[in-house]
């Protein structure tokens, strides 16, 4: 089946066609530089989409779970040393925008229709499967690309941020664990810790036997001009309605991401 969230007839018709009993709504425009250069883009894709998806539902006569993941930048200049799901919402890019939009759109529609609508707060959620777009993946190939020989230098703008970084397979198996409560609710999902961006490149660089010193140059031209304050999720309130536990930690990420990239160049 095929759809565009920017042509939501074609949702409506693939809906129609599946009568699925639960919908996970994993599209939109997820790069937060990306966002400021294609603001209303943005906002439709991850914001308007989901209102228009929960039209959709709500004028169905069978009962569909639907589940919609939030981004953590939705706290963006935030006080909180940790957030919860009750942190002020702050955001601090169009991207954050959108999504708040979409979490509230969410709790609106479930409140006034009595929708079973879902959904994670994700903090950071890494895999193989993210773009060079992204700092992880940025740094995993390019170590690659210099243990082989094609680059000299891994260009990175700042090294001290401090991510909360998860792996997206343990944060998707929680998608399903939530739509599988009796009562829709959010719930934030996180590590709870956060490592910077030196430590993520250290370890890939350790991982295949280089000093990352010798390798890394800061690019200040690469430093974001919207940052975010230091998010690091609390899920106390995930612990509490399912035994919360992820399995992957950030060393297992890392070899699991670098063995991946690893095996294009060895066949």
């Amino acid at each position: 089946h095929r759809g565009d969230l920017l042509d939501i007839g074609s949702i409506d018709l693939v809906i129609k066609k599946i009568e699925p009993d639960e919908i996970y709504n994993f599209a939109d425009q997820d790069h937060v530089g990306w966002s400021f250069e294609i603001p209303s883009y943005s906002l439709k894709t991850t914001a308007l989409s989901v209102i228009e998806i929960l039209e959709i539902l709500k004028n169905k006569a069978k009962k569909i779970k639907y589940f919609q993941p939030i981004s953590s930048n939705i706290f963006g200049l935030t006080d909180s040393r940790t957030q919860n799901e009750k942190t002020t919402l702050n955001p601090n890019s169009i991207y954050a925008l959108a999504k708040a939009t979409a979490l509230q759109g969410c709790k609106m529609y479930s409140r006034i229709y009595n929708l079973f609508i879902c959904g994670a707060i994700y903090y950071n959620h890494e895999s193989p499967k993210r773009s060079k777009d992204y700092v992880s993946q940025k740094i995993v190939q390019t170590v690659c690309e210099i243990y082989y020989g094609k680059k000299k230098y891994l260009y990175l703008g700042d090294l001290k941020t401090k991510i909360d970084w998860g792996y997206a397979k343990d944060y998707v198996e929680y998608a399903w664990k939530i739509m599988q409560l009796k009562k829709p609710d959010f719930f934030v999902i996180a590590t709870g810790q956060n490592y910077s961006v030196e430590y993520f490149a250290k370890n890939c660089f350790s991982y295949v036997g280089l000093d990352y010193k010798k390798h890394i140059k800061v690019d200040k031209k690469l430093i974001r001009p919207s940052k975010t304050s230091l998010l690091k999720g609390n899920t106390a309130k995930a612990k509490k309605a399912f035994r919360y536990k992820l399995k992957t930690k950030l060393n297992d990420l890392i070899k699991i991401m670098m063995d991946c990239e690893l095996k294009k160049y060895n066949g």
